[in-house]
């Protein structure tokens, strides 16, 4: 093990015992043993006697959130500001704990797959998604609303100003400026008027009318839809088969549901797609191109006066997420 990894584990292991954030439980678990109640132990003992249960029960739920360590998510924090979800659709999230981090710093960077793989692994672990109308899972957030997820985790996992994400801008007379990597700091894409006018709000889509090839519904892709969408790449590639990537282009945004979408759901659209016409293709494709959300590949920073392009990547790889990037500022 190489001295930096040896650095690593040490720090995890002091973070781990001193509580905090780092609270090592186990990562697919998320219960949280509570300290027994004074007022609970004498019910327990003596009766129940005239406690009103449901005053009590609600104080022992809001206990148990402050434990977990669940923060609730502005939905106008990301992207998609959340329209593509049910309107009643909460969205909370806790820290990473120890066991998520170490698996998360085994990520192959030069895997695509992997990545996406480990990146979802923190989301599914560390956010809720609920409505009062549907059962939601991980699966039904957004592809580009999962960065601004993330950015959101990693800040309540190391809430020290040292851990920032930092980037530096340089403006054409050599002065500089640390700019973080924080959303907030982010271009983003805008989903152009002639598009935005064909949303439901009921529907929570896009219904697009169109002369040739009549109504499409349409929205941005979910988590989903494209894990299945990366699992039929990855299984065609492994088979050495020809797959039509102007179809995977399209699919993940005309695939509104990830419920029953699966490998054989995939094939029976691309025979379906084959007998589109050329017109109904290009429709479709145009409008995919024009519905994606998120944020530009490059910030926009001030610098004394001057506008500077900073490249919107992370310092030290997309590991350095959940891997800090000071280590030696925590080491005695």
């Amino acid at each position: 093990m190489s001295e930096d990894n040896k650095d690593f584990e040490k720090f995890l292991d002091n973070k781990e015992q001193t509580g905090g954030a780092f609270e090592n439980t186990d990562a697919t678990n998320n219960e949280t043993t509570e300290t027994v109640d004074p007022i609970e132990e004498k019910i327990n003992k003596e009766g129940l006697g005239s406690v009103n249960m449901e005053r009590y029960a609600t104080q022992k739920a809001d206990k148990s959130d402050f434990v977990l360590g669940y923060h609730s998510v502005d939905m106008e924090t990301l992207f998609s500001r959340g329209r593509f979800y049910p309107q009643d659709t909460k969205i909370s999230i806790r820290s990473a704990k120890v066991a998520e981090i170490r698996h998360f710093s085994t990520m192959n960077e030069n895997s695509l797959l992997d990545i996406e793989e480990k990146l979802n692994g923190i989301v599914k672990s560390c956010m809720r998604i609920e409505s009062s109308n549907k059962k939601l899972s991980y699966k039904d957030l957004l592809e580009e609303d999962r960065i601004a997820i993330l950015l959101q985790i990693r800040d309540l996992t190391f809430p020290e100003a040292e851990n920032k994400l930092m980037l530096k801008a340089e403006n054409s007379y050599g002065t500089t400026k640390d700019v973080e990597l924080a959303t907030r700091n982010f271009v983003t894409t805008e989903i152009p008027a002639e598009i935005e006018k064909y949303y439901d709000a009921v529907a929570r889509c896009f219904r697009i009318q169109t002369k040739s090839s009549g109504e499409i519904l349409m929205k941005p892709p979910c988590i989903g839809v494209m894990e299945e969408v990366t699992k039929y790449i990855k299984e065609q590639q492994e088979k050495k088969k020809r797959w039509d990537q102007a179809f995977i282009q399209i699919l993940p945004y005309i695939q509104l549901d990830w419920r029953g979408f699966n490998q054989t759901e995939i094939f029976n659209s691309e025979v379906a797609f084959q007998g589109w016409n050329e017109k109904k293709y290009m429709v479709t494709y145009r409008l995919a191109e024009k519905m994606k959300i998120g944020a530009e590949p490059e910030m926009l920073v001030d610098v004394d006066g001057e506008d500077v392009s900073v490249p919107l990547q992370f310092p030290g790889g997309i590991k350095s997420l959940f891997i800090i990037s000071d280590l030696a500022g925590e080491l005695l």
